[in-house]
């Protein structure tokens, strides 16, 4: 007996979700969509049109906004292949990137799958290990098709973790497209972030395991009185808290005030035609960054603004930046204005026995900090400069460096999947970088100094992303015609003709089959028709009796 096959459950496709690199892939031209089936069998039939009409308008843009982004080791990790000898050829992944208040927009009049068409994301935290991203949970998404008239939107929920804390989070995704027009709706995908403060980084990974009183140091020298020895490396000798949960005081990065980004994909008018351009828009609010736990801290004058319109042609494309004002302020007073030319440089350096003596800082001792900058803190006296002759008992542990990212973009003309011009840009709010001296590698083991890499960490505030492409003269807003019959068709015949065309023997059958049935029939009643005749008894001969020779007693 032949069993029956079990029944398997449907499964809900969901949307992917977007990954927002460090810096966009303005070189690569495709569109990051789900790629369209082939058939199995090559001499199949090709995926059939819709029949029902469709919108006339293409249209693809996408903007990314983070609000922090954190990497460890950053080109420190091949790239996987499955190809080999690929993954040497591609760009190098960081041991860790990880993204706080990530909020993308994307429009794609090109995709397969219909609700890939217009797709808006507010996440509070994405993760990548080694270039693999797995999915982060507590995200607020939308797509459509089908169109959405009403936003979703709440509370995001942060996971708890030692390199970054995170406060409350708001977010809000809206999705939007017309089946009858396609992107020309009021605002194709919109998304938002909003979070209460955020402290990124108390611990450097890749100097763990080693304390002060470890170190190399010269001629049997000794860390200063105050600042305790076993203090870890990791915590840059005790600016940072060193593990646990990362709080405000103990942190590379904090910002205290509130944070908010926004991404938003629409089609915006075109003088002297019907036709609309792509617009794809990146917004980023901050006020203030506070750096070492408040020891140095960014004021944010104004907020940056990063918008990339594309009209389907080069000369009238174009990318707006709004660049900040930053300034680095210590103590209430300011330092210097950044430049993207002239990043800033604040040194680390590690304390030796003499110092307070050439400080001639009396009885007064170290706080359980390293120096910064030349400013040695002092548990009665406070910050204070090193004096030129205290500035031989210092050792290099690092730079940290403050630098804001210029604007990139780049721009070409396409082909396909239409003939038109894609745009795109990038930019940043602040990069931290925490880097290794050629004194910190003197100082550390052999086999720790030779796998230092070139930066220990990398924070960045404020990424934004934005890329446009549009058809060569704009996007149309309309519908295509129903589609026409197919060739050699026409009108159907009213009726039946009256005579078929004689084409085969097998015309006669019907006639031939009805003829011998009438002749049939008329047989049996001719036979049943004619009268019976008497049956004459045929006369028998008898034979004459004959005795036999041998007759029986």
């Amino acid at each position: 007996m032949r069993g029956r096959l079990p029944r398997t459950l449907a499964l809900p496709v969901t949307a992917a979700m977007l990954a927002l690199s460090a810096t966009p892939a303005l070189a690569d031209t495709t569109i990051p969509t789900t790629p369209i089936p082939q058939p199995a069998n090559p001499g199949q039939a090709p995926i059939s049109s819709p029949s029902q009409p469709q919108p006339l308008g293409h249209a693809v843009g996408e903007a990314g906004t983070a609000l922090g982004m954190l990497r460890l080791l950053p080109n420190a990790v091949t790239t996987g292949a499955i190809l080999p000898g690929v993954g040497e050829q591609l760009p190098k992944q960081s041991a860790l990137e990880g993204g706080v208040g990530l909020s993308s927009a994307q429009a794609n009049s090109e995709s397969y799958l219909t609700y890939e068409r217009s797709i808006a994301q507010a996440t509070p935290f994405g993760l990548s290990i080694a270039g693999n991203s797995p999915q982060a949970p507590g995200s607020l998404a939308q797509t459509a098709l089908p169109d959405n008239p009403q936003p979703v939107s709440g509370g995001l929920n942060a996971p708890k973790n030692p390199l970054l804390n995170i406060g409350l989070l708001n977010g809000s995704a809206h999705a939007r497209w017309s089946d009858t027009l396609g992107p020309c709706v009021d605002t194709i995908s919109d998304a938002s972030t909003s979070v209460a403060n955020l402290s990124l980084l108390n611990v450097i990974p890749s100097l763990s395991g080693i304390s002060l009183d470890q170190l190399n140091l010269p001629n049997g020298a000794k860390v200063e009185k105050g600042l305790n020895p076993t203090n870890p490396l990791s915590a840059l000798g005790g600016l940072l808290s060193g593990g646990g949960q990362t709080q405000a005081q103990g942190s590379l990065v904090n910002v205290p005030n509130a944070l908010s980004s926004r991404s938003v994909v629409k089609l915006v008018d075109m003088p002297g035609t019907k036709n609309k351009a792509v617009e794809s828009t990146s917004t980023m609010q901050a006020a203030k960054v506070d750096i070492l736990g408040g020891l140095f801290s960014v004021a944010v004058a104004s907020q940056p603004t990063l918008k990339v319109t594309s009209t389907g042609d080069a000369k009238t494309s174009k990318v707006d930046y709004t660049a900040p004002v930053l300034k680095l302020m210590s103590g209430g007073k300011e330092l210097f204005t950044f430049d993207a030319s002239k990043p800033a440089e604040i040194p680390l350096g590690l304390p030796l026995s003499g110092l307070l003596e050439a400080q001639k800082a009396g009885t007064d001792q170290l706080k359980n900090v390293p120096v910064v900058n030349g400013l040695v803190d002092l548990v009665g006296g406070g910050l204070k400069p090193l004096t030129d002759a205290a500035k031989n008992f210092v050792l290099d542990l690092g730079v940290l460096r403050l630098s804001v990212a210029g604007l990139d973009k780049k721009g070409a003309d396409m082909t396909t999947p239409f003939k038109g011009y894609q745009l795109g840009a990038s930019a940043r709010l602040l990069d931290v970088q925490v880097l290794p001296t050629v004194g910190l590698k003197n100082l550390l083991p052999k086999n720790v100094a030779d796998g230092l890499p070139s930066s220990l960490a990398q924070l960045s505030l404020g990424e934004q992303v934005a890329r446009a492409y549009a058809p060569a003269g704009g996007v149309q807003c309309g519908t295509t015609k129903p589609p026409a019959p197919a060739p050699g068709g026409g009108q159907q015949p009213g009726g039946v003709p009256k005579n078929l065309a004689y084409t085969a023997g097998a015309y006669s059958a019907v006639p031939l089959f009805w003829s011998g049935t009438a002749m049939l029939l008329v047989g049996v009643v001719l036979v049943a028709a004619m009268p019976g005749r008497r049956r004459r008894p045929v006369p028998v001969t008898q034979r004459p009796f004959k005795p036999s020779p041998r007759p029986r007693d």
